[in-house]
């Protein structure tokens, strides 16, 4: 099935399958902040690429110390003299974005274990699991790059899943593992606005991707950056 992406408005163009719902226009964050710690290079050859690799590799496999580390040094950047204390309010709930397939309810999954660091290191007031993944999604580190599924197919596949959050909370913060394009994040944002469209909304990523760069100027590299809608797909900047 070919999925034609254009404004936030998807065709499925197969006679078996329906259309692609788009993303409501009240749903829809045409700027999503995002923060993120560390810098992340899949082929770069130099030092702070390969330990960059190594710390990519412990964090999706939920190693408790590197979660822990992870936490650590965004807390010491919110308290540090960055921007950061600006976006990250400490009476903030912490969202966790869902892995790419259903997980059961009692398992916890990388974003889950990120954000209740956080919470430990004083970032955040609380984790609440607010989304979960209804229908998986491919993966987009192992997907073609054609094949990568888009914001639309995100959004569809995610669901609010708990009790509504107090008007009085200071705002939502999405945490994930590694921003790339930015499409899970975007997705995610929209479905929470779609419900709390009041609610400020920011994205917190312990790593952000930097492509195809041949040699990273340092790992912890603390870095505040948009997600944008173009033409119907995400955009990151820096």
């Amino acid at each position: 099935m070919t999925i034609t992406v254009d404004d936030g408005r998807c065709a499925a163009r197969s006679g078996a399958h329906s259309p692609l719902p788009a993303v409501p226009a009240a749903a829809r964050v045409e700027v999503l902040r995002f923060l993120a710690a560390y810098a992340y290079s899949p082929s770069g050859v130099d030092p702070p690429s390969r330990r960059s690799r190594r710390l990519c590799a412990a964090i999706k496999a939920a190693d408790p110390e590197a979660l822990a580390a992870g936490a650590r040094t965004i807390a010491g950047f919110v308290r540090g003299g960055t921007d950061w204390a600006a976006y990250l309010d400490r009476d903030a709930v912490l969202v966790p974005v869902p892995a790419s397939v259903p997980r059961p309810m009692d398992e916890t999954h990388v974003s889950a274990g990120i954000a209740a660091a956080l919470v430990h290191c004083g970032i955040g007031a609380d984790v609440r699991e607010l989304l979960v993944r209804a229908v998986p999604v491919r993966k987009s580190a192992t997907a073609p790059i054609g094949a990568r599924p888009s914001v639309a197919e995100h959004f569809a596949s995610l669901r609010i899943i708990q009790a509504p959050v107090e008007p009085a909370v200071a705002g939502l913060v999405l945490v994930d593992d590694v921003v790339s394009r930015g499409r899970t994040l975007l997705a995610a944002a929209c479905r929470l606005r779609e419900r709390f469209p009041q609610t400020p909304i920011v994205a917190l990523a312990l790593m952000r991707t930097l492509g195809y760069v041949t040699a990273l100027p340092r790992l912890a590299a603390p870095c505040a950056g948009e997600i944008r809608w173009r033409r119907g797909d995400a955009v990151r900047t820096r």
